[in-house]
Parts: structure tokens; sequence; C-alpha cells
């Protein structure tokens, strides 16, 4: 008896460790990004299409921000770095918030602040501010709001991990404490 019992548990781990293998990864937000098309860091148009069938990490940034946004493209940059040592194939979406001031010339000047790698960075603007307040919202459910006492933006500070059929399903703090492996892991988990 004690040995079909522990023949028994021995089968339910296994099946339980096998279920989780096809898994998506935890915290499914389940969050479609709408369609867009808009103009990226080299003037060229850029969006949904091209990421089509691809895992790709977003956030949201402005070149003017005198607080998060350099750390957070620093954070950025160093998860590239990390997801390339693993030789993981990932794309990542800037957004700009401030697309008036956010040229593709202004966006280079940034990314190279923070040398990040441009063939799978994609530093994002070519819309009105209306525009990206309601793709921010409806699409990753975050602000993207001018500050009306200053030329600053109140907008998220996370990272969004968006799985092959452009769904967010994942958010994590890309400002401070950026949990790297973590998001290493779901990366690859969705391949």
């Amino acid at each position: 008896m004690k040995k079909r019992l522990l023949l028994l548990t021995g089968l339910l781990s296994v099946l339980v460790i096998i279920a989780a293998c096809g898994k998506d990864v935890p915290d499914d937000l389940d969050w479609q990004v709408e369609d867009f098309t808009y103009t990226d860091h080299t003037g060229s148009e850029f969006g949904m299409s091209d990421l089509e069938g691809d895992v790709w990490v977003a956030d949201f940034i402005f070149t003017n921000c005198e607080t998060v946004c350099p750390p957070m493209t620093a954070n950025m940059s160093q998860l590239q770095d990390k997801l390339k040592n693993e030789d993981v194939n990932v794309e990542f979406v800037s957004f700009s918030v401030d697309p008036e001031r956010d040229t593709p010339e202004e966006l280079v000047t940034f990314s190279e602040k923070f040398n990040a790698d441009l063939s799978n960075w994609h530093f994002l603007t070519g819309y009105s501010g209306d525009e990206i307040q309601e793709f921010a919202d409806n699409s990753f459910q975050t602000l993207a709001l001018p500050d009306p006492n200053s030329d600053q933006f109140t907008h998220g500070t996370s990272f969004y991990l968006v799985n092959k059929d452009g769904v967010v399903v994942k958010k994590y703090s890309g400002d401070t404490n950026v949990p790297y492996e973590e998001i290493v892991n779901d990366v690859k988990a969705l391949q």
C-alpha cells in the first residue's frame, strides 16, 4: 500500500511539473495591445506588424525627463545586455510621451547616452500627445499626461512584457529594484 501511495505521489508530482512546463508566465495580465504604426528613431514607420510573432518589452519615457526616465532607460539597457548574454531573441520598444519634442534625432541622441543597441530597440514618436495618452491607457493601462505646472510628464514607470500575440502578460518595476532575473526567465518562457 505504501509503495502505491509513493508511486501515485511521484506520478502526480511529475504531472504537475509537466503541466507547468508549457505554461505562460504567472500574473498573466491579458491586455491586448492596440494596433499601431508610429515613427521610430530612424524616421521610419514601425508598428505592431513589425513585432508580429516577437516577444517584446515596452516602456514609456521622454528625453527631457528630469526624474525617472534616465534610470529606466539605463535599466532597460542593462536588461537588453542580460538577454543578449543569454542569447534570447526579444525586441524592446520605448514610447515617447513627449512626441512634440522627441524627434527621431532627439531619440537617437538620448539612446546613445545609455548604450542602447538599436538593432532590436525601437524608440517611437510620430503621434499626437492625445494619441499616446489614449494608447498608453487602452493598451498598457498606464498614464501618459503632461504636467500642467512644468514641461515634464506623468507616466508609468513599469516595463511591460508582451507575448508573441501582442498581449501584455506582465509588468515589472522599471525605475528601481528591477527584477532582471525574473524578467529574463519570463521572456524565455514565452519563446
